[in-house]
């Protein structure tokens, strides 16, 4: 693990490394960056990747629950597929198909817990 290079990256790698990004150096900062300034000059840049993938999503979904998909509960699937669907992941392609083979449930059950979770909000 590298020692951040700047006081701005140290402060702020927590959160993008919770939304899967990355630190670039300021000479690193590319099109599509975000520029991070210090007493006006370029100090960083954060580069996000792979904020918008259902394999991120469901990743945080399962480390905030502490187990894969597949071994929780009935009613932590449930609250996963709850968690999934207030973070837009349904909104992704195959989404609902791909969760069901992480959780090892059919798409109708995922339909199903959907359902659930819109009827008791």
């Amino acid at each position: 693990m590298k020692t951040p290079s700047h006081p701005l990256e140290q402060a702020i790698k927590p959160l993008v490394d919770a939304i899967g990004g990355s630190v670039v150096g300021a000479k690193d900062i590319e099109d599509g960056d975000i520029a991070l300034e210090w007493e006006g000059e370029p100090a960083i840049g954060v580069r996000l990747v792979d904020i918008v993938s259902l394999e991120r999503l469901v990743a945080t979904v399962e480390d905030q629950l502490g187990s894969p998909l597949a071994d929780l509960s009935r009613a932590d699937k449930q609250r996963a597929v709850a968690m999934l669907d207030e973070r837009g992941a349904f909104r992704l392609r195959k989404s609902i198909e791909d969760v069901g083979v992480a959780m090892g449930v059919s798409r109708i059950t995922i339909y199903n817990y959907l359902n659930t979770t819109k009827t008791d909000r």
